[in-house]
């Protein structure tokens, strides 16, 4: 197959900057803007706001993107990596649509596998670094903060309709992994969170998309009033890479906010009973792959055994 060609320039195609600050108007949430602004600004640093995307095109433009994006991300985990290879290749999608770009310039690039980590779970600061974003939807804040301060599958907490909480007593019905019911617990943060997302709303889903359901769906999952649906595990799981694309080592997976606050509360002291409870596992096997001490916290116990930090304190 021969090379594509643009048979006339457009003298309406913007600049590489300008096209860049285009693509990103688009984005609605602030998370992901700003996550994709990384690589699409450095680009336009690298090649200059005022070079035409044409500069992007054929092997020359495929071999210099690759070539500077290797350069910078090379060395860099694969989560990260990725995320700015996604950032490209959105951009170019978009800029294709405006037919302002012709081909794909990360041909020559591949995505990286992640290395499977047994250190899954965020430390606190970065839960706490998380959590009190000041751009963060209250949607997005009260969801992953009962995420983590219940230790509840996102399944579950998806699936609660706000006649399922009880308040006053910081607490919800779920229904487990199984099939099970069961019980999930808060504390004061969410508490004073989720009667800020409801907003007075006594009946629907807890957690809403953002805009009006566009297809037929059942009855209880949609708001009756606003129209909207039930949020999706798949759109959850997406808003919370967008949120951690900027932590390190981020972005992360929603499941890890579970094995966070389990992590958290095996480091805290708390027993097999209640990490049992607190999870809804069955079994101890299930639960110790998630109950596992961070590195940081082991190092803490080592200190606080070590005879000579006891001599010095």
């Amino acid at each position: 197959m021969g090379t594509v060609r643009r048979l006339s320039p457009r003298a309406d195609v913007p600049g590489l900057g300008a096209a860049v600050e285009a693509f990103l108007g688009t984005i609605a949430n602030p998370n992901t803007a700003k996550a994709y602004a990384i690589a699409l600004r450095a680009l336009a640093a690298e090649l200059g706001a005022d070079a035409p995307l044409s500069k992007l095109e054929g092997e020359t433009g495929a071999t210099r993107l690759a070539d500077w994006f290797t350069a910078r991300w090379g060395d860099a985990a694969a989560a990260t990596f990725n995320a700015r290879m996604d950032a490209l290749g959105s951009a170019g999608v978009w800029w294709r649509d405006q037919d302002w770009l012709v081909g794909d310039p990360l041909r020559r690039l591949r995505r990286r596998a992640r290395t499977p980590d047994r250190t899954k779970a965020l430390d606190r600061g970065q839960v706490e670094a998380l959590l009190t974003q000041q751009n963060l939807p209250l949607r997005d804040r009260t969801l992953f903060r009962l995420l983590y301060e219940s230790a509840a599958r996102a399944e579950e907490v998806l699936a609660l309709d706000v006649d399922d909480l009880d308040l006053r007593n910081r607490r919800a019905k779920v229904r487990r992994k199984g099939g099970a019911v069961d019980v999930i617990v808060w504390r004061t943060p969410t508490a004073r969170l989720l009667p800020r997302l409801l907003d007075g709303r006594r009946t629907g889903p807890v957690f809403l998309t953002d805009r009006r359901a566009r297809v037929p769906l059942p009855p209880g999952d949609v708001d009756g009033d606003s129209g909207r649906a039930r949020l999706s595990y798949r759109r959850a799981a997406e808003l919370f890479e967008d949120a951690t694309a900027e932590l390190p080592g981020g972005p992360y997976a929603l499941h890890q906010l579970r094995h966070s606050a389990l992590t958290h509360a095996a480091e805290d002291g708390a027993n097999t009973s209640t990490l049992l409870a607190y999870s809804g596992h069955t079994s101890v096997a299930s639960l110790a792959r998630y109950a596992r001490v961070s590195p940081e916290a082991l190092a803490r116990w080592q200190q606080s055994r070590d005879p000579a930090a006891r001599r010095r304190s």
